[in-house]
């Protein structure tokens, strides 16, 4: 049985839930943001409460009982408070600058990088810190991988792009002669 299926979720009074079919929408202002199901869960909404069921007692089914729950929490949580990562460059010379709806990037390499910011993601640069914002968790979280991605942190001296949060485990230089 799945612990996270069973909890109902309590939808707040500013988004609008609609449920047509296997497809749920869900509404804030001019947000708008749909889950659909496939028919691989049962859904009910009422009294600003969804519940989703199981079709049966397959083992894919329950699998997708506590998975469409999660994402339909996810949506909720995205349109009230929104997803937020920081990353932080270190390294001599190493910039970010946000120009638009592009990302220009200065990690070392002999030309700039620009990454095009997806739809419905904001970017943010301080010092030497990037902070995404977004009301897609999948969207603000690949997007943080990818500027990552571009220059990981590596083990010496520390330098790259990380997450605000991540510890680098550091290794040990050359010595010097015995």
């Amino acid at each position: 049985m799945s612990r996270i299926g069973k909890k109902p979720i309590s939808i707040p009074s500013e988004i609008k839930v609609s449920v047509e079919g296997a497809v749920i929408t869900f509404e804030k202002g001019k947000n708008t943001r749909t889950l659909d199901t496939k028919g691989n869960v049962g859904i009910t909404f009422e009294d600003n409460t969804l519940t989703f069921s199981t079709k049966s007692e397959a083992k894919q089914d329950r699998a997708f009982w506590g998975t469409y729950r999660a994402l339909a929490a996810n949506i909720i949580t995205g349109l009230t408070t929104g997803y937020m990562k920081q990353l932080e460059i270190n390294g001599v010379g190493y910039r970010a600058a946000v120009k638009g709806k592009v990302l220009n990037l200065q990690l070392g390499h002999s030309h700039d990088i620009d990454y095009p910011l997806p739809e419905g993601l904001e970017a943010s640069v301080e010092k030497n810190v990037i902070t995404l914002k977004g009301i897609d968790n999948q969207v603000v979280g690949q997007a943080a991988a990818e500027i990552r991605a571009f220059r990981p942190p590596e083990p010496y001296k520390g330098k790259g792009v990380k997450y605000i949060d991540e510890h680098i485990v550091r290794k040990a230089g050359k010595t010097a002669g015995k």
